[in-house]
């Protein structure tokens, strides 16, 4: 099955936009391998809009525009592929892609296989200039067979920032991640409120269909084509440790050939990714909600594989918050004879439940993150 887990790998929009070459993607897929991110598990290396002509040949082919990308895409996709690693492209289901480069309507049969032949494994498909009269889940549907068609393996990354209940449908048009939200920004209110608005819907995600909560801004410190601000480095670690409780897609948008070295360890984190790779692929539930400011300050717990559990306490506040949660909000009623242990994924220290209520502190604009065991009392 495709998309067994959460595909990870990088996208060039939201550092690069249109400023994309070959030998930008070239560069990066060597600093992927070479600064340890494809060990970690990434594995795409994915070009977004901007990187054709403006208009299609005479053969009706989409033609890569000769000035950024002077060898053609078949043999990037070959460069690529001779790092181990896979290529991905995008494309749009309207007429014209968001940045107004032609798109894939009415071309769908004919675009698939012109990708498959340059050795494409990741297609992303946005949703600009659609048609108001044609049915969207139609048109991601058409996209879907068409990739089929070609006979290749190809990840189905279904962009349509959440419109028209897309996650009620779109496992079944054949899409293996569906975007559940518009644009991420590179600042903490952005990330945040894409994370909370999809908590009521992460329970239609699951291996071969993915929510996908927009790519990552680990790292970008307010610059790039999507920077808005920035984060600092705890805020990028909420981010970061959000999506891999979610199980979103991990796409990395930092430029990675020149990311510092604390951005490169948070991306490489093996707890995080283990739980963003669970094989399990479960979402996670909300636990504690603080009165009052119940969007600044919450609780995930999440099943993972093998009988073992995570917590996830996030406090955008500035000052210290605490979480009060009974038991009982966990699943474990006071007369079950059991009850929970703690473990502090950054510290190792060990926290237990006073009679019957867990109470945690975790400092400003910073998350905690917990390995939780249940036990006999």
């Amino acid at each position: 099955m495709l998309a067994q887990r959460p595909p990870m790998g990088w996208n060039s929009w939201n550092t690069f936009g249109e400023n994309i070459s070959e030998a930008l993607i070239m560069e990066t897929a060597d600093a992927m391998v070479e600064r340890g991110l494809k060990d970690a598990g990434y594995e795409y290396i994915v070009i977004d809009d901007c990187w054709s002509l403006r208009k299609r040949g005479e053969d009706g082919r989409i033609v890569p525009d000769p000035q950024k990308f002077p060898h053609g895409m078949k043999y990037l996709a070959d460069y690529i592929h001779s790092k181990g690693l896979k290529f991905g492209m995008y494309t749009c289901a309207g007429t014209m892609t968001c940045a107004c480069y032609p798109g894939s309507y009415d071309h769908e049969f004919l675009d698939a296989q012109t990708f498959a032949d340059w050795g494409v494994d990741y297609l992303k498909y946005d949703n600009c200039y659609v048609p108001e009269h044609v049915s969207s889940p139609m048109l991601y549907r058409r996209m879907g067979m068409a990739l089929k068609a070609t006979g290749r393996d190809i990840i189905y990354s279904m962009c349509n920032w959440g419109c028209d209940d897309v996650h009620s449908w779109a496992r079944s048009v054949g899409g293996h991640i569906y975007r559940s939200t518009g644009d991420i920004y590179d600042n903490t209110e952005s990330f945040r409120n894409i994370a909370i608005s999809q908590i009521p819907k992460l329970g239609y995600s699951a291996p071969g269909c993915f929510n996908d909560v927009d790519m990552l801004i680990c790292g970008m410190g307010g610059n790039g084509n999507v920077g808005a601000g920035g984060c600092t480095a705890d805020e990028y670690k909420m981010h970061f440790s959000l999506w891999c409780m979610m199980n979103s897609p991990l796409m990395i948008g930092c430029d990675i050939r020149n990311c510092d070295e604390d951005t490169l360890a948070l991306l490489k984190n093996p707890a995080l990714i283990a739980i963003n790779q669970d094989e399990e692929a479960r979402p996670p539930i909300m636990v504690f909600r603080c009165a009052g400011y119940p969007d600044k300050s919450f609780a995930l717990f999440k099943h993972l594989s093998g009988n073992r559990y995570c917590l996830a306490h996030y406090n955008f506040h500035d000052d210290n918050s605490w979480t009060h949660m009974f038991l009982e909000n966990f699943g474990i009623p006071e007369t079950s004879g059991y009850t929970i242990e703690l473990f502090d994924m950054d510290t190792g220290d060990k926290y237990l439940p006073d009679d019957g209520t867990l109470n945690l502190n975790c400092p400003g604009r910073s998350c905690k993150l917990y390995e939780v065991k249940i036990v006999k009392r």
